[in-house]
């Protein structure tokens, strides 16, 4: 079996336009909220979204180019851009078909669904656009990436709602280590803040409707009030360790281990036993050859709503067992940018990778109120400085699909 790493990174979320700018943020706990000013949203109590504020894809995407994608793809484009470019290399020494493309994206272009349809109410069928379908569709981000790279191998999306970031790496570091591969651009994108996504999540009761800033987002806090919408891309460049080394590649870290597991409980719920996720985390661990103790930091789904951080907490409980559960540090990067669904795992990864770089924590952030049904240790006084050799990073989509990743610390 083939060892799979980390080579190049490349995001656009509310916190950052590239992995530099959103790594310091996230390290002096800025927090990427802002008031919604998209469209009119009086009709609504929600008044908080993690957006992406002036993004500006030119030097990347011609403007007519970008005129036929829709926003979420214009993001993953934008962020594998960058990804190869930190990469340094193109991979041209390989053959097309060894290099992938496996893209997540839990909605896709819903934007486009709601300006088009809107045309076609107003306007009818005959003012729809030309490019609607294949900007709406979801595996559009991945086949854009592949048509302006080249790159021939499996290309296809994961769609597993909130998990599909997490699940899109996870496909890509298997094809890698079971030999198909030689390298894969992987994670994921969304990009849904519309009038019509949230009235569709605020009627369902999932979005928080804090008017702070500073409270809106609040993982494991027992006043959590349920998420905040986001959006952003996370892309990352996974290469079989071997070809890394011989072109001198850096190296963030080492993914090591990827379990998937379903839940067959509830469309929105996860499983109140965290029978699911935990034994995501088992296969994991077990797939690393790491023992449970052995975990020095866990990056959570952590999405602030009621259920979901009781019963993620419960799970990691399950997998790791009570004692050792409790010594691991378990933050939150929703707690800074919301929830970006399908991309939320993608971007997540490469925060987890840069801990197991640099030996850091980051802070969950808004927390003031504990829950006796979450008490671990959720990393909510200050960063730490610690050392991180094994993370994890878990997913939860809702239908029951569950994912986590397990990076080491790179060492030859």
């Amino acid at each position: 079996m083939k060892r799979v790493v980390i080579t190049g990174m490349g995001t656009v979320n509310p916190l950052g336009k590239n992995v530099p700018e959103f790594w310091e943020n996230i390290k002096e706990n800025k927090l990427g909220f802002s008031y919604i000013d998209q469209f009119d949203a009086s009709d609504f109590d929600i008044k908080i979204v993690g957006a992406v504020r002036d993004f500006d894809y030119t030097g990347v995407i011609e403007k007519k180019e970008a005129r036929r994608m829709d926003r979420f793809t214009q993001f993953a484009v934008y962020a594998a851009d960058q990804a190869l470019k930190d990469s340094e290399t193109d991979f041209s020494d390989l053959d097309p078909f060894r290099v992938g493309v496996i893209v997540g994206a839990g909605i896709g272009g819903l934007q486009q669904i709601e300006t088009e349809h809107t045309k076609f109410l107003e306007k009818g069928p005959d003012r729809i656009s030309v490019f609607f379908i294949p900007m709406m569709i979801a595996n559009m981000a991945g086949g854009m990436i592949s048509i302006r790279t080249g790159f021939k191998g499996a290309n296809f999306p994961v769609v597993t709602a909130c998990a599909s970031g997490s699940h899109a790496i996870g496909e890509a570091f298997r094809k890698i280590k079971d030999g198909y591969l030689d390298a894969c651009i992987c994670g994921g994108s969304e990009a849904v803040i519309t009038k019509f996504t949230l009235g569709g999540f605020n009627n369902m009761k999932a979005l928080s409707k804090s008017d702070r800033l500073d409270k809106c987002s609040t993982p494991f806090d027992a006043e959590r009030q349920g998420f905040v919408l986001g959006e952003g891309a996370g892309i990352l460049i996974l290469e079989e360790l071997e070809h890394a080394k011989a072109r001198g590649a850096k190296i963030y870290a080492e993914i090591c281990g990827y379990g998937a597991t379903g839940d067959a409980y509830h469309m929105t719920s996860p499983d109140p036993e965290g029978a699911g996720s935990a034994k995501a985390i088992e296969l994991a661990i077990g797939e690393a050859g790491v023992k449970p103790e052995e975990v020095n930091y866990i990056n959570s789904h952590g999405t602030s709503t009621g259920l979901n951080d009781k019963f993620e907490t419960r799970a990691i409980k399950v997998a790791l067992g009570e004692e050792v559960a409790h010594k691991v540090p378990v933050n939150s990067t929703k707690s800074m940018i919301g929830h970006l669904l399908g991309a939320a795992g993608a971007v997540e990864a490469i925060v987890t990778a840069l801990s197991c770089k640099e030996d850091f924590i980051h802070r969950t952030m808004g927390y003031e109120t504990p829950d006796p049904e979450c008490d671990l240790d959720y990393v909510t006084e200050a960063n730490r400085n610690t050392t991180v050799d094994v993370a994890l990073s878990n997913s939860l989509g809702f239908g029951g699909h569950n994912a986590t990743l397990c990076f080491k610390k790179y060492k030859d």
